[in-house]
């Protein structure tokens, strides 16, 4: 089955719902990371990989939303559904299944398989570089926060408020990111990708004067 099999599905499960954050745009650039990530480790199934990245925000809840936790888990209950009535290989579902649960920040789920390593890693990248950038301040807008703090935009004398400010997100979530990857070509990736953030904020506090 071909990307575009998945992509279409995943186009009419969503049908007109819309996030700027979690589109189809989204769902190429993580299955383009796992790739490349699968291509420098060596040894993962892309038979696998690739309904697990089209399918692993099937159900995509705010960040706010009281069931956040249960998306992932969700999201691989509805591409087991999906998958079982196709021609993909029923033995393989399983394995999709639980890299699409395992790959949530919010589910701490424990991804047991270099398939789940390896999506929970493609997924994390997107919260990182400039398009980490872009999502990060379209999540926060979206949200009712403020791009950043005018008066202390470096929360030196006031506490970090990531719902509050857009800014406060990169010390609060993003830059530790790069520390919870699962190989090291994602780590690597991260790692380039926080150095940029970082002289992006620079770049920033000194347009603010």
């Amino acid at each position: 089955m071909t990307p575009d099999i998945f992509r279409a599905a995943i186009a009419a499960h969503w049908g007109s719902a819309t996030d700027g954050a979690h589109d189809l745009g989204h769902l190429d650039r993580v299955w383009a990371n796992a790739k490349e990530i699968s291509t420098e480790t060596g040894g993962a199934d892309l038979a696998v990989l690739l309904p697990a990245a089209y399918f692993h925000d099937a159900v995509n809840l705010p960040k706010n939303h009281p069931d956040r936790a249960r998306a992932s888990t969700a999201s691989a209950e509805w591409a087991t559904a999906y998958l079982a009535g196709t021609d993909f290989p029923a033995a393989k579902i399983p394995a999709v299944a639980h890299a699409i649960a395992a790959h949530s920040f919010s589910a701490a789920i424990a991804p047991e398989t270099l398939e789940a390593e390896i999506l929970q890693d493609a997924d994390r990248l997107e919260a990182l570089g400039a398009i980490g950038i872009a999502r990060m301040f379209h999540v926060g807008g979206a949200m009712g926060g403020l791009l950043f703090d005018a008066a202390d935009p470096m929360a030196l004398n006031r506490p970090l408020d990531d719902k509050r400010y857009s800014l406060d997100h990169l010390e609060v979530k993003l830059f530790p990111i790069a520390q919870t990857m699962r190989t090291s070509v994602g780590r690597e990736m991260a790692l380039a990708r926080v150095e940029w953030m970082r002289s992006f904020r620079s770049r920033l506090l000194r347009e603010l004067g």
